[in-house]
């Protein structure tokens, strides 16, 4: 958000932050949700490093597209677990991981 978007909104008497405000996540909370969509981000980034699609990645794990689609997109019902054991199945070092997670987030615009 622009500062002067914000400021305004805050003369008015709003209150600004984020979903993890809204939420009231602890930081505990923030951080594991970081890492997770790290995880997935990375799990995409390292796919198409590789030059694959979500159909050959899926047919090596003996998955499906749409499950791959989910892993990518952090999907509530994927776990870190299958993400780090993803990414290990596709070469991935623990360097590697290490690198992705100390990246800093994509963020959209607004």
């Amino acid at each position: 958000m622009r500062k002067d978007k914000r400021r305004r909104l805050e003369r008015a008497g709003w209150t600004v932050g984020d979903a993890g405000d809204f939420l009231r996540l602890s930081d505990d909370e923030r951080r594991f949700i970081e890492t997770k969509l790290a995880l997935a981000a990375g799990l995409r980034q390292w796919r198409e490093h590789l030059g694959l699609t979500q159909t050959q990645v899926a047919e090596r794990f003996g998955s499906s597209q749409s499950r791959v689609a989910k892993m990518e997109a952090a999907d509530q019902t994927v776990s870190t677990d299958l993400l780090l054991r993803s990414l290990f199945r596709l070469g991935a070092s623990r360097r590697d991981v290490a690198r992705l997670l100390s990246q800093r987030p994509r963020t959209r615009a607004a």
